[in-house]
């Protein structure tokens, strides 16, 4: 037997807007204030920029809270405002949500097999639903900036976990140029800045500088020779 050993070729999968569907867990106000790795106003904007991405996207949205007439408490206003009509599953006692067949039910009504979720908190709403997911057989691309969690460390562990088990792990603008793809397409950038100024203001800023520049910019000395 030849000491010649192969690995299978790597197969980029690319998160597809039209086979894709977009869950919210447990973003509720209760579990919110677990949230330490990142500040109160960071995780905020984050799980309000991972709602809107479903409407950005036109996507499917299943939402789901744990136990939230407790401690809980319930999601964000903002949130479920934006989806009055998607499928909202309240559940009473199981702490993995693909344990509640209403839930799993209405994640298999979609018919799509590419799943975007964020939760509180990563070691257990993200990581429980996102491994389930996987065992299941579906892609799970999962949104690290709407997950949160008490120390860096909790955070750090569960992602190694998920990574392991062939998730898919990103952020905000990560899913966001997956979901585009072309800045020429429809979302594309006459959609897609605006929300990008809103919930990523660093890039919000690259475009506005620019249009500036375009609309009454003027070159001064010394600039041009950066120009190239």
């Amino acid at each position: 037997m030849s000491g010649h050993w192969t690995t299978q070729p790597y197969k980029f999968e690319r998160l597809d807007a039209d086979k894709a569907i977009l869950l919210i867990v447990d973003h509720q106000l209760g579990l919110l204030q677990l949230v330490k790795d990142y500040t109160t106003a960071e995780f905020r904007n984050n799980i309000l920029a991972h709602a809107e991405l479903g409407k950005l996207f036109n996507l499917p949205v299943v939402m789901t809270t744990s136990a939230e007439t407790g401690p809980n408490g319930p999601l964000p206003k903002e949130i479920t405002e934006m989806y009055p009509d998607a499928p909202f599953i309240k559940r009473n006692g199981e702490v993995n949500a693909w344990d509640n067949p209403d839930f799993r039910a209405a994640v298999e009504a979609t018919g799509r097999r590419q799943i975007i979720l964020g939760g509180i908190v990563t070691e257990v709403c993200t990581m429980f639903l996102a491994l389930s997911l996987r065992e299941a057989g579906y892609s799970v691309w999962a949104n690290t900036e709407a997950s949160g969690t008490a120390t860096p460390k909790l955070a750090e562990d569960a992602n190694r976990r998920m990574e392991g088990a062939g998730v898919h792990l990103t952020g905000l603008f990560g899913v966001s140029m997956f979901l585009m793809k072309d800045w020429r397409n429809t979302p594309g950038t006459e959609e897609v800045l605006p929300f990008l100024d809103k919930y990523f203001p660093a890039y919000g800023i690259v475009a506005r500088a620019h249009g500036s520049a375009k609309q009454s910019g003027d070159i001064v000395p010394g600039e041009l020779p950066l120009l190239g």
